[in-house]
């Protein structure tokens, strides 16, 4: 009977260990919402409809546009696209997303850029609209700006 108790008490003990660790745990930080749409105009690749996707890991985020109207004028090779997304922050201020992420594309393919990283602050709300996406492409500079707000409205990261 002794032996019982012992291993009911320690499987208690290892129960009650394991649900603390998990209310103590950090939470993770959501952004809202998780996808939104703008019509952009690029200098080189058109216009059209693109879709930004925002992820967040505590002050780290990382935003991927794709669009399948705005298209890639020649072929590019796997993460040989140097781009940089500019957000106009509420308030006042910009936050801007970087990286080299890209997959390679064929020439006429919608172009994808992203995973993009940047640090954000609890309660920030990013828009597109008033920023701007530049990527370098073989040392030039391409410039792509959003034509109205992004819908269903900005980032609001947490």
């Amino acid at each position: 009977m002794r032996r019982i108790r012992l291993g009911v008490g320690a499987a208690f003990a290892a129960g009650t260990l394991s649900v603390t660790g998990l209310a103590l745990a950090p939470s993770a930080a959501a952004v809202t919402p998780q996808s939104a749409t703008i019509n952009a105009t690029c200098a080189i690749g058109g216009s059209g409809a693109a879709t930004l996707t925002a992820t967040q890991n505590g002050t780290s985020a990382t935003v991927t546009l794709s669009s399948s109207e705005i298209t890639a004028p020649i072929a590019f090779a796997e993460d040989s696209i140097q781009s940089t997304l500019t957000f106009v922050k509420a308030g006042g201020g910009t936050t801007s997303f970087t990286g080299t992420e890209n997959p390679a594309l064929a020439a006429g393919d919608g172009m994808v850029v992203g995973p993009l990283t940047g640090t954000v602050a609890p309660g920030d709300s990013l828009e597109a609209y008033g920023g701007s996406l530049q990527m370098v492409v073989f040392g030039f500079p391409v410039n792509c700006t959003a034509s109205g707000p992004q819908s269903p409205g900005p980032f609001v990261f947490d």
